[in-house]
């Protein structure tokens, strides 16, 4: 396992990380602690050192099923919680200091912890990201001790480039993946300049860049690859990157036919995300300990060749480019 800097917090993270909101259930299907114990465990032991949770991941039992682990684990592993999602109506006008306050006080109960080490706004209203109150909040909150840093999760790369204008700012989780390329353009280097983190979030595209989906694919309807297609309950984005499923099922065929039948087309794309210096890492999601072995192995594969990279610009570029640049 490789390992970058996570920008201003200093900490070493692992270039492949975990995301947590599958963590111990498939999509839609009930939470198995001992299932998440033993995905946590796998990836431990894989050179994972940093989990990606939220205060709204199986309604709080991601962040319960964290804390042993991390007390279990005396400071080798960090973890990244988010709050927010839990507002509602989920508008700008819900994000107060009160609310902010009780949201880190809830985690810290639930992990057992005496302070966060990071927590990131969980995709909030594009207002937030012009109210110095709640980074004042936010700033508070790390100065008393109860966040060590924190940081934003975005949906829009003006989000991100407003939020790189509060100096607090240590981290912005972004959507990032050969289908989403948007954030490279300005995003990255301004982060860099201002040494912000870069987490990446939804790299396989909801799982479509795996290359196992077809038309005759069925999603469960507690999935939201099944009832979100079209942002029906958040951010469209955040399934299959936005990308029309048909569309992306032909993006992929095309994706494939060009890196050849031998390129296993998920390590493809998790690599072209880390061939990005300003990324500190990527969020894989895994709900079961045998998804764990085929993300964490590509840390140690090779690069992607210039012929490889030219094949993936060009798939984006012809179809699926026009699709998704201009919204993210």
């Amino acid at each position: 396992m490789n390992y970058r800097v996570l920008g201003k917090t200093g900490f070493n993270v692992s270039e492949i990380s975990l995301g947590t909101w599958q963590l111990g259930a498939k999509w839609g299907d009930a939470f198995d602690p001992k299932v998440a114990r033993e995905t946590l465990e796998t990836a431990f032991d894989s050179g994972v050192n940093f989990y990606d949770t939220a205060d709204v991941y199986n309604d709080g039992l991601s962040e319960k099923a964290l804390g042993p682990f991390i007390r279990d684990k005396g400071g080798k592993v960090i973890v990244a919680t988010k709050c927010g999602r839990q507002l509602s109506p989920h508008t700008a006008q819900k994000y107060t200091c009160r609310a902010i306050t009780d949201f880190v006080e809830d985690s810290l109960g639930r992990m057992g912890v005496e302070s966060l080490q990071l927590v990131q706004l969980h995709c909030p209203p594009t207002d937030v990201y012009y109210n110095p109150e709640v980074f004042d909040c936010l700033d508070k909150l790390q100065k008393s001790g109860k966040i060590q840093h924190y940081g934003v999760s975005i949906e829009r790369v003006e989000e991100g480039l407003k939020a790189l204008e509060y100096d607090g700012v240590a981290s912005i989780q972004v959507i990032y993946n050969v289908f989403r390329q948007r954030p490279e353009e300005l995003l990255f280097p301004m982060a860099k300049e201002r040494n912000v983190g870069i987490i990446c979030r939804v790299p396989l595209a909801s799982g479509m860049l795996t290359g196992k989906f077809s038309r005759d694919t069925v999603f469960g309807t507690n999935d939201h690859r099944f009832f979100n297609r079209k942002g029906e309950s958040f951010d469209r984005g955040e399934t299959f990157a936005g990308v029309p499923f048909e569309l992306g099922l032909d993006a992929v065929k095309a994706l494939q036919s060009k890196l050849g039948p031998d390129v296993s087309l998920a390590s493809a794309a998790l690599k072209w995300i880390l061939r990005r210096a300003e990324v500190s890492c990527v969020i894989t999601g895994a709900s079961a300990p045998s998804q764990i072995e085929r993300n964490t192995d590509v840390s140690s594969q090779n690069d992607l060749t210039p012929a490889q990279l030219d094949a993936i610009d060009d798939v984006y570029r012809t179809m699926i480019k026009e699709h998704v640049h201009h919204i993210w």
